[in-house]
């Protein structure tokens, strides 16, 4: 890709004034939109850029400034159930830290060059989950989540690869971004973290508040802080070959029971004890042969798998849960919304909730339920037949009443 055109005011350039980044607000923006501005919209994007080039949306979500403040972060960051990370460079050396981090740690960081990173925003704070909301034109089973990063002037992970698309969406302050596709993807042997050996950007682009820059795989990229500022990348699912395949014959495994044992009536007797039996390996080999699977089998096994939170996620049950009647009450009145780290999924009547096949229901459930997967909230279902579920979920801590 050639490099990316902007106004000159946005090219990094020497002696860059180190401004405050714009103090974050408690709440975001109510009502707002993705601007997309030259790459049109949803549909024209995902036919031109994605996995194909890098993007650049000036503008594109004013929310981007007031997702989370700063201390509310780094209270996230010192949780032993929220995945962090510090990362300091001195010169060309990384290190590498994992929390949770204390406050004094904290107070410890020099004034520049480091970065916090918290995985799973969206999964501990609405607002970044909303951010989500943004990015439902890609499959559910694609999205992943919302990672920030909270960087000191300087700060940044060094040059690197991803092997998922990623959303950079600019929070508060500014970040300086050099990117572009290199077929020299070797890494430095010395960092604790994947950093390329060689770096070679073809594009220069400075962020500021609302302002995204997409990139599909594999593309170079480094991001450097400006001044004190918030990064929020909204990556995607890419699953590995040997991943599914592992899981599938794990699958196959609880599905599969052939009848039969080897037998070898009339075998002569032997002078070499330690040598395999050719007629017990062709038995064996016949014996996989029957293994047999439908496109069915890979259906279900696809919605488990896609619809399975990560195995760190765990979802709270709610600390004085609602009885069945007034649960529901409530459902009918503000209606009904996935937890942030919940997963549905559906492939024609069947549904899958974290992995769960939900029991076959009527076609006009079926259909709410499509509209549930769809939006993540809705109004309450027409009838009762839901009612068990809903409430079940909603006391795993799956399901939440209200925001529909």
């Amino acid at each position: 890709m050639t490099a990316t055109s902007h106004p000159p005011s946005r090219r990094r350039a020497s002696g860059v004034p180190d401004t405050p980044p714009t103090r974050a607000k408690a709440q975001p923006s109510v009502g707002s939109v993705l601007r997309w501005g030259s790459q049109g919209g949803p549909a024209l994007f995902m036919e031109r850029c994605w996995h194909r080039r890098s993007a650049l949306l000036r503008g594109a979500l004013e929310e981007a400034a007031s997702v989370i403040d700063e201390p509310t972060l780094l209270r996230l960051a010192g949780r032993d159930d929220v995945e962090s990370r510090l990362v300091i460079r001195e010169g060309r050396q990384y290190t590498l830290e994992h929390g949770p981090f204390t406050r004094a740690r904290f107070r410890q960081l020099p004034p520049r060059d480091w970065t916090l990173l918290v995985q799973g925003l969206d999964h501990h704070v609405p607002a970044a989950s909303r951010l989500l909301d943004h990015f439902r034109f890609v499959p559910q089973a694609r999205l992943d989540d919302v990672m920030v990063s909270l960087a000191a002037p300087g700060g940044g992970v060094g040059p690197h690869v991803d092997s998922y698309d990623v959303f950079l969406l600019q929070g508060p302050g500014r970040r300086h971004w050099r990117h572009g596709r290199q077929r020299d993807l070797s890494l430095d042997p010395d960092q604790p973290l994947k950093i390329l050996r060689h770096f070679k950007p073809s594009n220069d682009d400075i962020l500021e508040p609302g302002d995204m820059l997409y990139l599909p795989p594999h593309v170079a990229h480094d991001g450097v802080a400006i001044d004190r500022c918030m990064t929020f990348s909204i990556g995607f699912r890419a699953p590995e070959a040997g991943d599914v395949a592992r899981g599938f014959l794990e699958y196959l495994a609880d599905q599969t029971d052939l009848a039969g044992r080897f037998a070898d009536p009339g075998r002569a007797a032997t002078s070499h004890a330690g040598r395999l039996p050719p007629d017990l390996i062709d038995w064996i080999g016949s014996t996989i042969g029957r293994i047999r699977w439908r496109r069915s089998d890979i259906t279900r096994y696809a919605a488990e798998y896609l619809s399975t939170p990560k195995p760190q996620v765990l979802f709270e049950r709610p600390h004085a849960p609602l009885e069945r009647k007034p649960f529901l009450a409530q459902v009918k009145r503000a209606g009904i919304r996935l937890d942030p780290r919940s997963i549905l999924l559906y492939k024609g009547q069947t549904i899958y909730l974290n992995g769960t096949v939900v029991d076959p229901v009527d076609k006009a459930h079926v259909q709410w339920l499509h509209r549930f997967a769809d939006h993540r909230r809705a109004q309450a279902p027409p009838g009762q037949a839901l009612d068990e579920w809903m409430h079940v979920g909603y006391e795993c801590g799956e399901l939440l009443p209200g925001e529909a």
